[in-house]
């Protein structure tokens, strides 16, 4: 008796979620050739946004990595642990992204929010001269989440751009003011 193709796709994803709980990086890639084109479909009809689908895969996948080895094939089938792991950064992008609705309103206020904060700094601080070197959106992004406490769902929200793109830019500015700080 032949394995249907779903046995042998559930058998080669389960035996790669072994080999990454093993710290083996290649099995990684084994799921995502399996199973990424179809992840990416899965999330973006809960997400209704390409470039949010591909942020959820993504960071299923990493947190597929991390959490290989707590997989137990006694509990449940690999390819199901997979899109728990899915949905649930599904459900993590759309409870950020939910806080705010990009609107234009909302991305003109970041400007003046950014100049007050940055006006109530010492004209001699080296935090006022670090900041003002940065672009004007990066500016912007560290001072709302720093100063005003936003999220990086809240940010990517209100600047109507993907929750990545807020994480790499606030990432990049700090690494940035760190430098220029000394």
């Amino acid at each position: 008796m032949n394995a249907s193709p779903q046995d042998a796709t559930e058998a080669q994803v389960a035996a790669a979620l072994a080999r990454c709980a093993a710290g083996e990086r290649a099995a990684l890639r084994v799921i995502y050739d399996i199973e990424a084109g179809r992840m990416v479909g899965v999330a973006r009809r809960m997400l209704r946004r390409q470039d949010l689908a591909e942020e959820a895969v993504q960071d299923a996948f990493m947190r597929v990595w991390r959490a290989a080895r707590t997989f137990d094939p006694q509990k449940g089938a690999a390819r199901t642990w997979l899109y728990a792991i899915l949905r649930n950064s599904a459900i993590s992008i759309l409870r950020d992204e939910g806080r705010y609705t990009a609107d234009e309103d909302a991305a003109e206020t970041a400007a003046p929010m950014t100049e007050n904060a940055l006006a109530r700094l010492p004209e001699s601080s080296a935090l006022r001269r670090c900041l003002e070197r940065l672009d004007a959106q990066r500016r912007a992004v560290v001072v709302l989440a720093y100063v005003h406490g936003l999220s990086h769902g809240e940010l990517a929200g209100r600047l109507g751009v993907p929750l990545g793109t807020v994480k790499s830019w606030v990432r990049r500015s700090l690494i940035s003011l760190q430098e220029c700080m000394g």
